[in-house]
C-alpha cells in the first residue's frame, strides 16, 4: 500500500490517512515505553505481534456483537480501521489488584477484587493520564451520562470476553485498558471499541506460575518482552504451537 499522509504518531502506533473516506491505517511500531515514556526502548517484532493479537481480539469481539473500529489487517504491521472521534478517557477494568491500584490503596498485587472495578483516566500525556471520577467527566463534558452507561457496558462485555479467552489458555486477565470512539450515522451516535487490545494494554499472568506475559516485563526488567508476547500469541493460536520465540517472529496468515 502506498504511504499516505501521517495523521498522528503516538508512543506505540502511527495513524495514516486511509484509502477510503472515514478510514485510517493504523501502523504498529516496535517502540516500547513505560512510566509515561520516561523509559523507552525498541523491541524488534513487538509491533508485528501486537498487530496480530489486536486483530485476534477485535475480530473475537465483533463475533459476539461488541462493536469495534477494526476493519481488516493489511499486512504484518498495519490494519485498516474506522475513523472515530476518541472519547478523551482511558477506561481501565481491574479484576485483580496490581500496578497503580496496589500502590494507591495498599493492596497486595494479585489480590482478587470482589468484583471487576472500572476506573477512568483523563487522556493527557502531559498530565500523566490522571485518574478521574464520573463527576469530573460530567462536569467537563468529556462524556454524557448515557455515554458513561454505554462505556461501562462495553468495558464489562470486553472483560467477560477477554477473561474467558485467556482462562482457556491458562492466562489470568489481571486488568486491561481500552479506548472508546464515537462514530456517527447521520445524527445518530454510537460508541465503539477503538485503539488496540494487546499485551501492551493488558496485564496477563500465567495462571500456574504467575509469570508476567505483558508490558510489566519491560517496565520491571523481567526478561524478554518479545518472548512474553510470543507466548501469548502461541497459546491463542496466532502462532504455531511449535514455534520458537524469535526476535522477529514469523506469524501464520
Amino acid at each position: 500500500m502506498a504511504r499516505r499522509k501521517k495523521i498522528y504518531e503516538g508512543k506505540a502506533k502511527i495513524l495514516y490517512e486511509g484509502p477510503e473516506p472515514g478510514t485510517i491505517v493504523q501502523y504498529f511500531k516496535d517502540d516500547a515505553t513505560a512510566f509515561n515514556a520516561e523509559k523507552k526502548d525498541v523491541i524488534d517484532g513487538k509491533g508485528v505481534l501486537n498487530n496480530r493479537l489486536s486483530e485476534f481480539f477485535m475480530n473475537g469481539l465483533g463475533q459476539i456483537g461488541v462493536p469495534t473500529h477494526f476493519i481488516k489487517r493489511l499486512n504484518m504491521r498495519e490494519q485498516l480501521v474506522r475513523q472515530v472521534e476518541i472519547v478523551p478517557l482511558e477506561v481501565i477494568v481491574r479484576n485483580y489488584a496490581a500496578g497503580t491500584m496496589s500502590k494507591r490503596l495498599g493492596i497486595e498485587e494479585g489480590t482478587q477484587l470482589p468484583r471487576p472495578i472500572v476506573e477512568y483516566c483523563y487522556k493527557d500525556d502531559g498530565l500523566g493520564d490522571p485518574l478521574v471520577t464520573e463527576e469530573h467527566i460530567a462536569a467537563f463534558g468529556w462524556a454524557s451520562q448515557q455515554d458513561m452507561e454505554d462505556i461501562l457496558s462495553l468495558a464489562l462485555r470486553v472483560n467477560d470476553f477477554l477473561s474467558g479467552v485467556m482462562m482457556a489458555v491458562g492466562i489470568k486477565l489481571v486488568d486491561f485498558k481500552i479506548e472508546i470512539g464515537r462514530v456517527y450515522d447521520g445524527d445518530f451516535q454510537r460508541l465503539i471499541i477503538a485503539d488496540e487490545i494487546s499485551p501492551d494494554s493488558c496485564r496477563l499472568w500465567d495462571m500456574e506460575t504467575g509469570r508476567k506475559l505483558d508490558k510489566d516485563v519491560f517496565r520491571r526488567d523481567l526478561g524478554s518482552l518479545t518472548d512474553a508476547y510470543t507466548e501469548v500469541a502461541r497459546r491463542l493460536g496466532v502462532m504455531p504451537q511449535n514455534a520458537t520465540p524469535m526476535t522477529k517472529p514469523t506469524l501464520i496468515n
